[in-house]
Order: structure tokens, then C-alpha cells, then sequence
């Protein structure tokens, strides 16, 4: 039997998780140093219903440093979870991991295609 989450509550949770992203984002930019993870968009964030869990998404400008990225981003993960208390106040602060979003790249991929059925040059 699957839980059912009430509308009020995935409200709240899309707002809670838009506002740890904004969050960690201003982190990200001004407080982390490690040269790994300067060039990243944090483009979501989905908070588990008991708040205990986050899955940050982001996304790169290469593909090729994903996970170089990815690596810099779970060895911070300590620092930004406490920076994030700091800022954010939850009756607990999220256990957070990073996944790469390749939404974006698959719409670069698709848009890319589209754009070639309407080249006259059939290329």
C-alpha cells in the first residue's frame, strides 16, 4: 500500500526544497572554495516527505566533469548540510546527495535534432 502525500504537503515540499536550492546555491557561489564545483547550477532539489532526505540536482558546462563534480560536491556535502542549518530552519536538516541532471543536455540533444528536420540542406 503506497502512502498518499496531501497536496498542502508537496506544496510545502517543492517550497522547502526551492528554497534550500536558492540556498545552497549562494553557498556554493561565496563560502566553498574547492575549485571542483565553481561552474555548477544547482537546477532542483526534492525534499523526502520526512524532511530527513534531499536529492540535490545540478548540472555542468561539460559533460566530461561530471564526476570530478560530483566528487567535490559529496566531499563539501558535510560543510554545506551545516551551513544550511544555519540558514534553513527545519526541524532537521536534510542528508543531502548530489545527481547529475541531464535533462538539460537532453533537451540541448532533442532541440539539436528538431533544428535538423528543418535544415534545407537536409544536414
Amino acid at each position: 500500500m503506497t502512502r498518499r502525500v496531501s497536496p498542502r504537503r508537496t506544496d510545502r515540499l517543492s517550497r522547502v526544497g526551492e528554497q534550500i536550492r536558492r540556498e545552497l546555491s549562494d553557498i556554493l557561489s561565496r563560502e566553498l572554495r574547492d575549485p571542483r564545483v565553481r561552474r555548477v547550477s544547482l537546477t532542483d532539489v526534492e525534499v523526502s516527505p520526512d524532511y530527513a532526505h534531499a536529492v540535490v540536482f545540478f548540472s555542468c558546462l561539460e559533460a566530461a566533469q561530471v564526476p570530478e563534480v560530483t566528487a567535490g560536491l559529496q566531499r563539501a556535502s558535510g560543510f554545506l548540510r551545516s551551513q544550511l542549518a544555519r540558514r534553513v530552519k527545519l526541524y532537521a536538516t536534510p542528508n543531502l546527495r548530489f545527481v547529475y541532471d541531464e535533462s538539460i543536455e537532453r533537451g540541448d540533444r532533442l532541440s539539436r535534432l528538431i533544428d535538423g528536420l528543418h535544415d534545407p540542406t537536409g544536414g
